[in-house]
């Protein structure tokens, strides 16, 4: 089974469809899925969630989604400076304001994880587990320098053992670790990379008979487009910034 793992797409349309149009020329993918954050901070938010209805892309709540659904007083970010944590409150408002009811309802509806068997449940095989942030939370940040043992641990909550793939995103940093057999993906960001790198990612994974395959791609995307719509929008020239540089912190 092979599978393209989406995360973090953050209301990027343009960027959206660019990997959408990667995945459907390479032709061999059999499912895509998603491991949340589809709005927040650009300006296609009800045109994102459309899409994924529109493509039959199952996925996870990210904190951004469960926030917006539920009308949150925050969006569940982790801010480092004074001025980051004004500017997520800017786009916590605007994205509030933009989304509409039913998209509200469609991320609402989004369960917190998702638990595949690509070889079918009748048979023993290898698990995908879906989730945005962790096993307990889709606001932790699971990051490429956690150790081995916060790994097992969240490996441990959900069941998982060697041959077995869990992947996430949340912290738009991708990045792939093997522990005991078991392999963790951060799948990186579609709309809003934090890498250094602007160009749009996502993860394909090969996941059977076998030992998983991992592979890291890259797509260039309109990001003029996303730019015009983040102006048009009266929305800070920091986010602009942001995606120009693949992450520069305001």
């Amino acid at each position: 089974m092979r599978y393209a793992l989406i995360s973090d797409i953050h209301a990027n349309l343009p960027a959206l469809d660019a990997v959408l149009a990667d995945i459907d020329a390479r032709g061999d993918v059999d499912a895509i899925v998603h491991a949340g954050d589809l709005v927040g901070y650009s300006t296609f938010p009800n045109e994102v969630v459309r899409r994924l209805a529109e493509r039959g892309i199952a996925g996870v709540a990210g904190n951004y989604d469960s926030t917006v659904a539920t009308g949150y007083k925050h969006c569940g970010c982790r801010s480092e400076t004074p001025r980051q944590e004004e500017l997520a409150h800017i786009s916590y408002e605007y994205t509030l304001r933009t989304t509409n009811g039913a998209s509200k309802r469609a991320l609402a509806a989004l369960p917190f994880s998702l638990d595949l068997k690509p070889m079918g449940g009748h048979l023993a095989g290898p698990r995908l587990v879906l989730v945005h942030g962790t096993p307990t939370l889709n606001t932790v940040y699971w990051t490429a320098d956690r150790d081995d043992a916060f790994c097992r641990k969240m490996a441990a909550l959900v069941g998982l053992g060697s041959g077995d793939v869990i992947a996430f995103g949340h912290t738009h940093k991708p990045w792939h670790r093997i522990v005991d057999g078991i392999h963790f993906i951060n799948t990186g960001s579609v709309g809003r990379p934090k890498d250094g790198d602007w160009r749009a990612g996502y993860v394909r994974l090969e996941l059977g008979a076998g030992d998983p395959r991992v592979e890291f791609v890259r797509v260039e995307y309109d990001i003029a487009a996303t730019i015009a719509g983040i102006r048009a929008a009266g929305l800070p020239e920091d986010f602009v910034t942001f995606l120009q540089t693949g992450g520069k912190p305001a």
